[in-house]
This record gives structure tokens, sequence and C-alpha cells, in this order.
């Protein structure tokens, strides 16, 4: 048995942890079938020494100032290992791990050595500034606690030019030998670029993440070993204002668009870092911000983080981020107050830059305007090369949809100042060779570029633009897998879903990455099932948690953006679809992730925000105020006692399984007591058990009481939520089969995954991709037949925009109904395989690399009435393989063993495999 992957609960990178408290998880990996573990012990130590050949013999957990070991713990556990030492993690420490493993013939098996590296455990904000340091010094005891614990304390300072508009900060010092180890932490506001000897410090984009900065401030953790040397050294930081001190300048900015309800929460661009350099003698030396540091202005002039820049190369320092360069004429930086935020490790994977994308056509509707088609929507930064005259003015321009001549083109009337209002201007430096701009601080969606002041030739009086490409930016998470089948408009949807989801995943889950940016917390759970089979957003969900806490209101609201950059009210403020993320989120960890450890966190916060709604009940339990279906109708409302109140069973619900796991015993009871009466409550009222028309049950909405109606929607969601009494259940699904009998999409983003989920329970392939394929509206295939490479934000064809990845539930449905793999417990420690059996579909591909390890599934009609079907199993998991309902002869074999007689079995009811691959051979007999 091996120990393949090792990671750190809740945390991408793990450079700078500022817990006390982590949890630890492996995967495994046997070619046994009946190879499992049975046993570990964890130990982690400050000395790498000790962990180079750990002990393997039974103990108890111990602990030192310098290590801890959890004991050999007789588990098959191997997720959500806790590590709690009594003492606390050492500030500004290397750590090193190992996990120890124990299969069933108790042989033991070490992992190679883990590392981790702490910043501040015990402290999150820098060195207070005093107002005044003639009559209150530093050195006074007013200030004396601050600076007591000098191990364990920040000593960085933000700093910057007391302005808002972007700057270069720059530091330059010597070092006698090159150290052993060098680590930064560093932050900056809105964001930040940090170079050192002229070199980025890592492939990391728009650090750091967004946040309310009135509550945290993320701060990041570079490793800087190679890039140091012995001599003179250069740190740089060049400064933008993201959301923190939002500029729009003369342009588009969305928090301003419709009203000016954006409060920036900060006027001054602040920095902070502090360097770590660790020699071989063991001395420890610390740079960090202060005075010593110098500030100029940046020749980005504009940072309007909807993709508004205004950049002068003829005012950019040339070699200002390299040793050498005189920085004599700028000024000292100052002493700022700072944001207000506690300073907390960017937990997060960080953006970075993944595919380019080169233009499949070049278009020049006009003399000095040339346009590019990359072929693909997506979150991009773009990047082009130009050569020109000195002050030659460049105007940049992005779209999603484009005239007939090719120029870039808002297809919403009401949002006309995003095609006019939107681009970024460059002035040539002129130097005779080809100059390069990509923006640094802003991004946006687009397939389409319009590059203005510009020609393709030479000889035209203008600059000559060598190339346009857009590069895709996305959250660095990793990514789980693929599907694939033999139908070429499911895979065209697939690729819409894909690039859809990818292009919203930043620092938050965004809605759109061109109009809005917002965190609207509705996509968070509602797509939580698809994405996590497209990729792993374990610490990014645990970043938004935080975020939802840091936006809830003291009266216990939860707003449905977090963090909350533009206030707004109402249903769009208060909608407990959205704010149920807070608690819906810590399940979900708990099912796709197998971590519980937010769960203490989140659970005062949630008891507030349940306290709050308990006040908005109606009726005895229902919840009718919120959004409803919201995009059914895009903002009409539609079936909010249904909806609202099916989401507020189900977090009453969550709330009963936190208690019983904190050990609550009677808040658990009382939650329970609470969801038992909600339930009641709407089975009194949407229930409909008296209609003589129908010779069956079905819910209804309120809408337009006493006018009753029967929605798939609402059928679904009192399906999937668990409402429906069991005496019941066939005549709900009865109404919901009649609901879909049409072969119509009837929903908006709320309905769709449950409506998806109804249909997938009940064998309906068939009705969904009639669904998807309908000629008008709604219809996922005429996104596709309209050349759309991405999914749109409502059903329209003209839609303001077509990067929302909020319709994308259907994603679920393709790896549950289609590849077939769906998780029943934690983690996909048990899941189910359930290929399309009876479907249009010959050949289904994918892939899933889940908690445990990849699942492989190949399905392949040969000939009529013969299935062949490869599968892969991770060490530790069992899989469920359901067999066809019709008769057939299955024969399964597992490659590898020394027996390769295929077991024989029949089709009553499912198959459990362990680890391993196998080929299945399914013939339907009689025919």
């Amino acid at each position: 048995m091996n120990v393949l992957r090792c990671g750190i609960h809740g945390f991408h990178e793990t450079l700078g942890l500022d817990v006390n408290e982590i949890s630890f998880f492996w995967t495994l990996h046997s070619d046994k079938e009946d190879a499992f573990q049975t046993a570990y012990k964890v130990l982690v130590s400050t000395d790498i020494q000790q962990l180079s050949n750990p002990p393997t013999d039974e103990d108890g957990p111990f602990e030192t100032a310098e290590s801890w070991s959890s004991g050999k713990v007789k588990s098959h556990a191997q997720r959500d290992i806790r590590c709690n030492p009594k003492r606390g993690f050492r500030s500004t420490c290397p750590y090193y791990w190992v996990a120890i493993i124990w299969d069933n013939l108790d042989q033991p098996t070490t992992s190679s050595i883990n590392t981790f590296f702490t910043a501040y455990p015990r402290a999150h904000e820098p060195p207070p500034l005093s107002p005044n340091q003639t009559y209150m010094p530093y050195d006074s005891l007013i200030y004396r606690t601050w600076f007591e614990d000098e191990g364990n304390r920040w000593k960085a300072r933000w700093i910057g030019d007391g302005g808002d508009k972007p700057l270069y900060l720059r530091r330059s010092f010597k070092i006698a030998e090159k150290p052993t180890r060098a680590m930064i932490f560093v932050s900056g506001l809105g964001h930040y670029a940090l170079r050192v000897n002229g070199q980025l410090a890592s492939d990391h984009v728009l650090d750091p993440g967004w946040t309310n900065y009135h509550r945290t401030v993320q701060f990041v953790a570079h490793d800087l070993t190679d890039l140091l040397t012995e001599g003179e050294n250069v740190l740089t930081g060049h400064l933008g204002n993201g959301f923190y001190a939002g500029d729009k300048g003369d342009r588009f900015f969305w928090p301003m668009y419709e009203d000016n309800t954006y409060i920036r929460y900060g006027n001054e661009l602040p920095f902070l870092a502090e360097l770590h350099l660790f020699y071989p003698d063991g001395n420890h030396q610390i740079l960090f911000t202060d005075t010593e540091w110098r500030v100029k202005r940046s020749a980005t002039t504009l940072a309007n983080v909807y993709a508004s820049e205004t950049h002068d190369r003829r005012l950019y320092p040339w070699g200002w981020d390299s040793p050498g360069f005189d920085d004599s004429s700028w000024a000292p930086a100052k002493h700022l107050t700072g944001p207000r935020g506690q300073l907390r490790y960017q937990r997060q994977p960080p953006l970075v830059l993944h595919d380019t994308f080169k233009p499949v056509s070049t278009r020049t509707p006009r003399p000095g305007v040339v346009c590019f088609d990359l072929g693909q929507n997506m979150s991009t930064m773009v990047k082009i090369v130009i050569e020109g005259k000195a002050g030659s003015k460049i105007i940049v321009r992005y779209a999603e949809s484009v005239h007939d001549d090719g120029t870039v083109r808002m297809p919403d009337p009401l949002f006309k100042d995003f095609e006019t209002d939107v681009y970024s201007i460059i002035y040539l430096a002129g130097r005779g060779e080809p100059e390069t701009w990509s923006p640094e601080f802003s991004f946006t969606s687009a397939r389409y570029i319009q590059v203005e002041g510009v020609s393709l030739e030479p000889g035209q009086g203008l600059p000559v633009i060598y190339s346009a490409v857009g590069q895709h930016v996305s959250s660095s998470s990793r990514a789980l897998g693929y599907i694939k089948t033999d139908k070429s408009d499911v895979n065209a949807l697939l690729n819409a879903c894909y690039w859809s989801f990818s292009s919203n995943l930043h620092s938050l889950h965004t809605d759109c990455p061109q109009i809005e940016k917002f965190g609207w917390l509705e996509v968070t759970h509602l797509l939580a099932a698809s994405t996590q089979y497209m990729r792993d957003v374990e610490a990014l969900y645990t970043k938004i948690i935080q975020d939802i806490i840091d936006t809830q209101e003291p009266n216990g609201l939860v707003p449905c953006t977090a963090p909350e950059i533009r206030y707004m009210t109402g249903p769009f403020r208060d909608t407990i679809t959205w704010s149920a993320a807070l608690i819906l989120l810590p399940d979900i960890l708990s099912r796709y992730y197998g971590s519980t450890s937010i769960i203490p966190y989140v659970y005062q916060p949630a008891t507030r925000y349940l306290a709050y709604m308990r006040g908005k009940e109606r009726r005895g339990g229902l919840i009718e105020h919120g959004l409803g279906d919201w995009g059914r109708e895009i903002g009409f409302g539609n079936a909010q006692a249904n909806i609202e109140t099916a989401f507020y069973y189900k977090c009453l619900r969550c709330m009963e399984m936190f208690a019983r796991h904190l050990g609550l015993a009677t808040e658990a009871s009382d939650f329970a007591e609470r969801a038992d009466r909600v339930s009641k409550v709407y089975n009194q009222h949407l229930l409909v058990l008296d209609d003589m028309t129908r010779r069956y049950a079905y819910y209804t909405s309120l809408d337009k009481y006493p006018t009753r109606d029967m929605t798939a929607v609402n059928q679904a969601i009192a399906l999937q939520f668990n409402l429906v009494p069991p005496k019941h259940h066939a005549d709900i699904m009865h109404a919901f089969l009649a609901g879909v009998a049409d072969g119509k999409l009837q929903s908006g983003e709320v309905g769709l995954p449950y409506l998806f989920a109804t249909l997938a329970d009940s064998g309906r392939h068939d009705l969904v991709l009639q669904m998807t394929r309908q000629e008008e509206h709604p219809s996922y295939m005429r996104f596709i037949r309209h050349g759309e490479t991405t999914l749109p934000e409502f059903w329209q064809d003209e839609c303001r925009s077509k990067c929302h990845d909020m319709l994308g539930s259907i994603l679920e449905w393709f790896y549950v109904a289609v590849l077939g793999v769906k998780p029943i417990e934690s983690a996909y420690k048990i899941f189910a395989v359930k290929p399309p059996y009876i479907s249009e579909f010959g050949h289904v591909e994918g892939t899933v690399d889940c908690p445990y390890g990849q699942i492989a599934v190949t399905f392949d009609r040969r000939v009529e009435g013969s299935i062949t079907l490869e599968l892969d199993i991770p060490t530790s998991t069992i899989a469920k393989l359901e067999l066809p309902d019709y008769p057939s002869e299955v024969e399964i074999l597992r490659k590898g063993d020394d027996d390769d007689t295929p077991h024989v079995v029949s089709n009553n009811g499912p198959v459990e495999l362990r680890q391993g691959s196998y080929t299945a051979s399914i013939i339907k007999l009689g025919t």
C-alpha cells in the first residue's frame, strides 16, 4: 500500500498558515482488492531529521515544543485528521509531517515528508500607527502590550504614498550570503504584483482575494529562496485599486452604475510585506515595510477592475524592479493606518493564467480598427503586442457579441454603457521595438477583442499590431476530470458548461466575470454538486464561508452577496435561497470532502441567522419573501412559499445535524422540532389532496391563491427536500412526470438542479435531452446553435451576460445520469455507478478525481444488446454498480488478478466492487 497525495483541509497553499488547529488528509493506493487501512499515526515536527526515519511502533499521542504525534489510532479514517497542539504552532517556522499507515496485514507504510510554514497564528494585525510620534511615541506605555511578544507579532506596517492611484514601491537591500530559506508575507490593496530582482514572485495574478476589508484582509506567502542572491537584491510591489478603493475614472463601474451605493473601504492604497531570511548558522533576519521603502506613481494611471485601465508606457521607469536602479528621485514611503480587517492567510487557490487563445479570425472593419475572434468566450486578461511611435494612443475593447462587421456589441439595450465605456487605453513608449501590454489589475469575459488606433500592416501611418491573445484567468483549484460522449451537441454543451464554470471561479464564485463580478451566494450551493465534479473547491468554499460570516448583520441577516460590494435592498439582500449558503456550504464540505472542521466556527452565526428567519415566518412556518425561481421569467418571481420554505426546512435539518456533531443534544432536538413544524405547515398549505380534476396529489404554489397550479419544479422541490409524506410519494412523482411530459424546460436557476435530479431518479434521460434541444427558449441547445461557447445569464438570445454559470446545473445531471457517477457516502467513500443503459448514448467516457483517488468510467454500446463497461475504483472506496433493469447476462473481470475467470452475476440489485480496474460485459437477453 502506498500513501499518495497528502494535504491540509481548507488550504490550497501552505506557506503562511496562521491558525493553531489544522486537519490532514491523504489518499492511498494498493493493487490488492482486499487491502485497506486499519490504523494511522501522524507525526509533525519542526525538525525534518526526526521524520527521515520515523518510528512505526505503537504509542499514544504526545507533544513537545518541537513535535506532535497523534499516536497510533486504529481507524480507517484518511480525512479530517485533527492536529491541535496545546501550545499552538510556533510563529514563522517550517513544519514537517508524515502519515504512517498500517494495512490489514499490520504492515506499516510511511508517506513522503510534507511541509507547511507558519506566519503568526496568534496575531492578526500589524503594529498600530501612532497618530503623533512626538506626543505618543511607540515606547510609551500605551503601546507596550502591542510590542511585548516580539516573536509572535507582525513587524511590518502598512505603507504607501497616501494617495488612491496605482503606485510602485521599491526596497533595495544587501545580504552577505544566500539564505537557506526566504519567505515573504505580503498584502496590497486592492491588488498587488510582487517582483524580486526583476522576476515575478509567483504565477499568481490579482492577489489578494476579494473580502470585506473591514473584517478580513488576506495576505499571501511566497517562497523567495531561489530568487535571492548574495549582494544587492530588490523587492518591488505594484499596487492597483481593485474593489478596496474602486476607481471608476471615466468608464463603466458596476457598483456605481444603477445607483451610487458603493462606498470605498479605504482611500489610500496600502502595501505590507515582511521578508524572513533564514541562514545556515541559525540566524533569522527580518525585513519589513517601513519608511525605508521608496514610492512613485505608476505608469498605470487608472486601474478600474472592470477591464478598464490606462497605461502610459512613456512614464514607465524601465529597470525599476531590478538591482542597480537609481531610485533617489522617488519619495520615501509613508506609514498608513491601513484597512480595518484582520490579516488572514489567503487559503483559497490563487488566480493564475491558464490557456492562451489565439484568434481564429481577424477583421479590419474600418481603417485603424482591428477585430479578433478568439473562438471561445472566457474570463480573460488579454495580451497585445504593438509597435509604434511614442505617444500613440491605443484603445482595447472587449465583447461577448459583435455586430455584423465584427465590432464589439452589447445585445441588451439597457446596458449599452458596457459596450461604449469598458475599454483600456495604452500610450506607447516608442522605443523602436514591439511593446507588450496586458492588464495587471483587471479582467473581463470576452471572445472578441477590438483594438483601435492600429493596423495589421506597416505603412498605414499607424502602430502595427503583431498579436492579440486571450489568457484565461481562473482559480488554480485542482482540475478533477472530464466527460465526453458520442453526441456532438452534448459535447458542445459540456464545453460551454466547463468554460462557464471555470470563468466564474475566482476568489469568489462570481455570478459573471465581466458585468457584476459579485459573489451572489446561491450559485455556491446550487452548483456545488456540479462544480465538485470539475474542480476541487474545498479551500475556495471554506474562504467563502468566512466571507459570509464577515458580511452578516448584527440582527442575524445574511445578505445575498458576500462580500457586499454594492448595497442592495429587498429580496436582492434578503432571500434565504441565497443566504442559506452559510449553512449549506458546511454540509457540502462534509458530504463531498469529508471535512467538518468548519462546523464549530459556523454554528453560532448560523443560529443567529435562523433566529432572524424565524421572525419572517408566515402562516405558522412558511417563508414567502424572496426571489423565487430566479430566472424563470427573469425577475418576476414565483413559487416563493415552495422554494424559500424548502430551503428554510433544509437549513433547520442541517443545524440539527451540526448540533449533534457538536454534542449539543438539546439544541439538536429544538432544531428538529422546528423542522418538523415547518414540514407540517408546508404540507398543510401546499399539498393538494382534494382536486377532483386529478386522480393524484400534487403541490401547488401560492402565487395566485386560491387558484392552484401544478408545476414540475414544485413537485421536484418537495421530493428532493424530503418534504413529501411517504404515502404520497408515488402521487407526487406522477404529478412531476405529468409536468414534464411535454419535454419543455420550465425552470429558473433555483429549480434546475432539483428538476434534473428528479428526472435522473425517474430514469428519464430522453426527457432531459428533449428539453435541452428545444427550438425555442428555454433551451440549452438554442444557445449552442446560436454559436455561444459559454452559458448566458437568462433564457434569452440577446442577453447582457453570456458567461454566467447559474444555469449550469445540468452538468451534474451529465455526471450522475450519463457518466453514471454519484457519491453516496461522505467524500465518495461509497459511490454509485449507473451508466445510461437505456439511452441514445453509444459511448461515454470520463473521470472524477474524488477525494480518495480517480474514478474512471468508459461505457460502450458495441452492438445492439451488448455493452462493455470499463471502471477504475480508487483504493479505500466501494462502487455500487447498478445493473440494467432488463434481463441480461453480466460478466465482471477484475484486471490484474491471478484468476482471470470473469465473475458472473445476476442483475438483482447493485454489485459492490472494491478498489481496482474492472471490465464488465453486459448482454441483453432475448435479443
